[in-house]
């Protein structure tokens, strides 16, 4: 089992505690994924993504307790942020959930509604590499998406999702220029690794994080992308200084590769 980092340990003791206190018996298991789960954790840029699993649906009153919860855990650290959902044990690996409504915790508020992360990559990452904090092992669950579920999930997501931000990249462009370095390194970060993630998993049906997917793409991408690759794995691991001689020339770059590895990835249509 992969060792939580110190201060998620920390985070999560005393977010039990709490829940202790103000809803007690109430919560019954507690997992981890993301960035923990593939050893990856990165302070000060990686969340603590959680699964909570309570005996039943809260009410209304009861989101006001959560809140508090959330809001004094907040207070006292600023940094990992809680980041997940409130489910039951029947929400477990379900994967089109949109028609129930559920309590998550997501950039420091508390919400009700359809949760955006019930997809076969949350499940699949629960189920191959989940900590279990709380209640039974995450692998012992036999949830019931299947393996090319995740694929087929990530070739749309591709075509859509990242297809429409790097139209948005192209149409944007001079806008980006414009932006502080700071913002344009995110934007690339974001953008360069993520899409490698999405290659990742359509290459070899698994999961990997941000930094492993830039090295893995380093070594499957043709040497001209190299640049840009290591560009956006520097700026998510240091605080080096670009590689490039201009923000115009890296986000030329990005754009550039993002279009090449959307086209090649159209070779898993077949999934």
């Amino acid at each position: 089992m992969l060792k939580i980092p110190k201060i998620v340990e920390t985070i999560l003791n005393e977010y039990e505690g709490l829940f202790n206190e103000y809803l007690p018996n109430e919560l019954e298991g507690l997992y981890l994924h993301g960035s923990i789960a593939l050893d990856a954790f990165e302070k000060g840029k990686s969340d603590i993504d959680f699964i909570s699993v309570t005996s039943r649906h809260f009410t209304e009153d009861e989101a006001g307790i959560l809140s508090k919860i959330h809001r004094m855990i907040a207070q006292k650290y600023k940094t990992p942020e809680m980041d997940g959902v409130y489910i039951t044990w029947g929400d477990l690996g379900k994967v089109n959930n949109n028609h129930q409504n559920h309590f998550y915790y997501n950039s420091g508020n508390l919400s009700f509604g359809p949760y955006f992360n019930f997809n076969p990559v949350t499940w699949t990452l629960f189920a191959k590499k989940g900590i279990t904090v709380l209640g039974p092992a995450s692998s012992d669950f036999e949830l019931e998406f299947r393996s090319k579920q995740l694929q087929s999930y990530v070739f749309a997501n591709m075509n859509t999702y990242w297809g429409d931000r790097v139209q948005w990249l192209e149409s944007s462009f001079d806008e980006l220029l414009n932006m502080p370095a700071h913002d344009i390194r995110e934007e690339i970060e974001w953008t360069v690794l993520g899409l490698l993630c999405q290659y990742y998993t359509l290459a070899e049906d698994d999961i990997i994080s941000k930094t492993g997917a830039g090295r893995y793409g380093l070594s499957h991408m043709p040497k001209e992308y190299h640049q840009i690759i290591n560009e956006a794995v520097l700026a998510r691991t240091t605080d080096k200084e670009t590689l490039y001689s201009s923000n115009k020339e890296r986000l030329d770059s990005t754009l550039t590769f993002s279009k090449y590895l959307i086209k090649y990835c159209q070779r898993f249509h077949f999934i």
